[in-house]
């Protein structure tokens, strides 16, 4: 069997963490996983510490492209993921990828305009 570099090896991420990825603050994501069920990232027992896995993550992009990206309100966004989960995963993909390729052109632009 070979071994994937690709993954990644870190299994849970702290709230910290998902916060930055985001740039949200804390608070944000707490409230979050209080209006959409469907967030509920694992919780070390005793120290209500969050972990967030991979799956919680790419909730929390959902929820991020519905409500800070295209500007839905939050009883928008919940509808939207109840009445159309796929069409919402697929937007988000899509977005995410164009903002990578975007930043990408840009970071390109940057050093070619460094050459003149």
């Amino acid at each position: 069997m070979a071994l994937n570099l690709d993954k990644n090896l870190k299994m849970y991420y702290s709230i910290k963490e998902v916060a930055d990825m985001f740039g949200l603050n804390e608070s944000t994501l707490r409230y979050w996983e209080k209006e959409f069920p469907m967030l509920r990232p694992k919780t070390v027992s005793g120290t209500n510490v969050r972990q967030y896995s991979e799956k919680d993550i790419e909730q929390v992009k959902l929820i991020y492209n519905l409500v800070k990206v295209r500007g839905f309100k939050l009883a928008a966004a919940k509808k939207m993921l109840h009445a159309n989960r796929d069409g919402a995963d697929r937007r988000a993909d899509v977005l995410f990828r164009l903002i990578s390729v975007r930043d990408e052109l840009q970071a390109l632009k940057h050093e070619l305009d460094g050459l003149t």
